[in-house]
């Protein structure tokens, strides 16, 4: 059976979808393995570049791998010797590491490009099995192996502004905003960077504002129940929440359709959501993935990019910002929070505002 292909979304990439066929991939692998071996070198063949983008997940839905898949195509579109695979490996991170060796084995890929806090180790078991092979991860920390360089994009940073805004509506009186001084949180699951970086950023953001300000963190459990969030939300908002913000996929839709129906704001990360709920979501960061993965591919084209290494990336380096004047934003956020929120901005921009990264 061979792999399924729903066809190209823009020139030269292909969304490439895991099953029975990335199963077989790896049998017939594990049955060759010097070939496959040889094949799997990732060395650049001449001057062209053939990337695989590693989603883990879908890209629907996730603003993450959203931009890390249309940077990637751009950057294609304006190099005509760079091919793009898009690989959705959905949900089940139990098969992520068997779908990615089969798809290494192949030898089609000089460089996997993914974006998820925990790939960085699954890379390093492949890697094993193909030492030449190149991979490049965003969002993620891992230093110390040849074959792997990320970038982690510091979202405790965006947590705090993010958290900051939050804790400014709570207090405020805006139409939605409430007497409890309760800001809400729900995620589809927990994991490192989550729990280390992005809670407390964003509770200490909202510190900031007010120290008596609290935050109720709920579970999803998936990154696509919407209804399941729905129901938290509307608990939530039951114990006094009238501010949210999530880390949930497209499960985020069902804490979003309960703010529109009962009257609560959404705070966003990392992309302009202000249009898809005007005057609920009044908030939005930024996440200059694309950016970033373009200069990644630059990089790695060029042979500059240097493995074994890792970097974080904020505000002050560009890869983080705010839609600050967006009529998302300007229309429904009163003028003495957009100064407040305004000239916090420029402090954290400027290093003026001092916090210490956790590790994770």
């Amino acid at each position: 059976m061979p792999p399924l292909y729903i066809g190209a979304i823009m020139k030269k990439t292909v969304f490439h979808f895991c099953g029975f066929a990335a199963k077989l991939a790896v049998c017939l692998a594990l049955l060759t393995p010097f070939s496959a071996f040889a094949l799997g070198s990732g060395e650049k063949a001449g001057d062209s570049l053939s990337v695989l983008v590693y989603i883990t997940g879908m890209v629907a839905g996730s603003p993450t791998y959203e931009l890390l898949a249309q940077g990637a195509q751009e950057f294609a579109e304006s190099h005509s010797n760079v091919t793009i695979k898009v690989y959705e490996a959905g949900f089940n991170q139990a098969e992520w590491e068997e779908q990615l060796t089969s798809l290494v084995a192949s030898g089609e890929y000089n460089l996997v490009l993914g974006s998820n806090p925990s790939l960085p180790e699954i890379c390093a078991s492949v890697g094993k099995k193909f030492p030449k092979q190149k991979f490049v991860i965003t969002d993620a920390q891992y230093s110390g192996n040849s074959q792997i360089s990320t970038y982690l994009y510091n979202q405790y940073e965006q947590s705090l502004y993010l958290g900051y805004l939050a804790g400014l509506i709570t207090i405020s009186k805006m139409p939605h905003a409430n007497a409890a001084k309760k800001i809400g949180f729900i995620a589809a699951q927990e994991y490192p960077l989550l729990n280390k970086h992005i809670l407390p950023g964003f509770l200490a953001g909202a510190h900031l504002a007010d120290p008596d300000i609290t935050m109720d963190f709920r579970v999803i459990g998936n990154w696509f129940d919407a209804n399941k969030a729905a129901d938290l939300a509307r608990s939530m908002m039951d114990s006094g929440v009238d501010v949210f913000a999530s880390i949930a996929g497209g499960a985020a839709q069902g804490m979003i359709k309960i703010a529109e129906e009962r009257g609560a704001y959404v705070v966003f990360h990392n992309t302009n959501e202000y249009k898809s709920s005007p005057g609920v979501i009044v908030g939005c960061g930024l996440m200059k993935q694309k950016k970033l993965v373009k200069e990644i591919l630059s990089s790695v084209l060029a042979g500059k990019m240097i493995y074994g290494t890792t970097r974080v990336v904020g505000v002050q380096e560009d890869y983080l910002s705010f839609f600050a004047n967006d009529p998302g934003y300007t229309d429904y956020i009163p003028q003495d929070i957009q100064a407040r929120f305004g000239a916090f901005m420029a402090s954290v921009k400027a290093g003026k505002v001092e916090y210490t990264l956790p590790p994770l």
